[in-house]
């Protein structure tokens, strides 16, 4: 009889065989945010398609509507992979998510290796999506894969669903998913693998997530660009209002200045409070990964009651300043400055963007310019918490503790990821996020990697995981 050791066994025999995988993955530059790089996500979702079909699932790439790009035309975006496996009426059915599409990445952004070739170095796969989300897309496969070639029953039914627009706003996945809600019909759980233990060396499970709520802020003066020395002095320059503006928006330590935005956070709890108190988690260590001078907050649980259980607010941008090196002695005529507010339970966005907004002009009220001024509530997703006293989570616990040989912590998270909502809502059924890569892999940013003990080990825990769902 085949048991879980020869699984882990034969998991550990193909590690060679799975990085070879990933590396292939890495290679197409699926990047959802380059219209150029558009082909190579549907290459990518493409790629996926093949590989699971080798493994007896169901594929069919659902049309996923278009897109309007800023100059007003009209893109068609890339498909959304659905999949099944299995569709025995006595078997508890598993839904699964992930995403094919990365973030932008040059080997010029500060990257140590290309960032579209893996490479292995000191137990490291660097490389563009190698944790966030490829690497965990393909543990899924390796552990169906050698299940299979094992003769492993697998006690779950499996659906897929595999997006190739995630890191550009998941675009259209929602109406696709309420378009073809009888394909989640009959599912019993979700399980999603895109974040991260909160520490190196800790599983985690996760059952909560920020919303965001995103703004715009326009300010326009003159007609066009204009030259410094010949009209500088002469007229309200856009972008010293922009820059007062957002200077506004939080404390020094990042306390929100918005009136009334705290009023709208669900109270602390004190049963929340004790979650917090056994979490492995070193604060020094999360300050010496990033190389930050100081924190915002002094304790474990400030740290991370701020990362998780409390709104932040962050600027990103100012579209329309000058940004490459070099000097350039131009004043902008108009320019939009960016930033976002990470929700939390009980602030719906609707009522997060009165708020802001109404501050914004407040502000521009008091400031008292003569230019133009617009503040806009681009797009709000809510954040999402989820009952973690359930079988779902207890098969997750299980599976970590049968690999690891411990517990894991059950955490919540400082990002968002839409669709935890979309799927808890239109299945009515519980989700769970099970992480396989480490705080430190570095998604988003340069030198992104998985260690290749959690990749492996990873596959062990999703073989595990389903598993002990039956």
């Amino acid at each position: 009889m085949t048991t879980f050791e020869d699984i882990s066994k034969e998991i550990d025999a193909n590690t060679d065989l799975f990085i070879g995988r990933l590396r292939e993955a890495v290679e197409i530059p699926s990047v959802s945010a380059d219209v150029a790089h558009r082909k190579e996500v549907v290459r990518m979702i493409n790629w996926t398609r093949s590989l699971m079909e080798q493994l007896g699932v169901l594929c069919e790439l659902k049309p996923n509507g278009t897109q309007t790009l800023h100059d007003g035309t009209e893109l068609e975006l890339p498909p959304i992979l659905f999949g099944q496996l299995g569709n025995d009426p006595n078997k508890k059915t598993l839904l699964v998510y992930g995403h094919l599409d990365v973030q932008p990445a040059e080997k010029s952004d500060g990257w140590n290796t290309e960032p579209f070739q893996l490479v292995e170095k000191d137990g490291k796969l660097f490389g563009r999506g190698s944790t966030d989300d490829k690497g965990p897309v393909l543990a899924w496969i390796n552990a169906i894969e050698t299940m299979q070639k094992l003769n492993v029953t697998i006690p779950v039914n499996l659906k897929f669903v595999f997006e190739g627009m995630e890191e550009s706003g998941s675009e259209g996945l929602d109406e696709c998913l309420k378009a073809n809600r009888d394909f989640l019909k009959g599912v019993d759980f979700t399980c999603i693998s895109d974040n991260y233990w909160l520490g190196r060396t800790k599983p985690c499970l996760t059952y909560g997530l920020r919303g965001v709520s995103y703004y715009t802020v326009e300010v326009s003066g003159v007609a066009q660009d204009l030259h410094s020395g010949v009209y500088g002095g002469t007229i309200y320059e856009p972008m010293n209002d922009l820059v007062w503006i957002m200077s506004q928006l939080t404390e020094l330590d990042g306390k929100i200045k918005i009136p009334g935005l705290d009023k709208l956070v669900a109270p602390v709890t004190e049963e929340e409070k004790k979650n917090y108190e056994g979490i492995d988690f070193n604060h020094e260590e999360f300050r010496n990964d990033v190389k930050a001078h100081k924190l915002t907050r002094d304790t474990k649980h400030e740290v991370l009651m701020n990362r998780w259980r409390f709104p932040a607010l962050s600027l990103h941008g100012i579209e329309g300043a000058f940004s490459g090196p070099g000097a350039k002695t131009v004043i902008p005529s108009k320019v939009i400055g960016k930033f976002s507010i990470r929700t939390v339970p009980n602030m719906e966005p609707k009522d997060v963007d009165v708020l802001v907004l109404k501050y914004l002009n407040d502000l521009w009220q008091q400031r008292g310019s003569p230019n133009k001024f617009r503040p806009i509530a681009l797009q709000g997703g809510r954040c999402w918490v989820a009952n973690h006293d359930h079988p779902n989570f207890e098969a997750g616990k299980r599976a970590i503790k049968k690999v690891f040989g411990v517990d894991p912590d059950l955490t919540r998270e400082g990002g968002s990821i839409p669709v935890t909502l979309t799927f808890q809502e239109l299945t009515g059924q519980n989700v769970m996020l099970l992480p396989i890569g480490s705080c430190n892999d570095m998604a988003h940013s340069q030198n992104e990697k998985i260690d290749v003990i959690n990749y492996i080990n990873g596959t062990k825990v999703l073989a595990a995981y389903l598993l002990e769902l039956a």
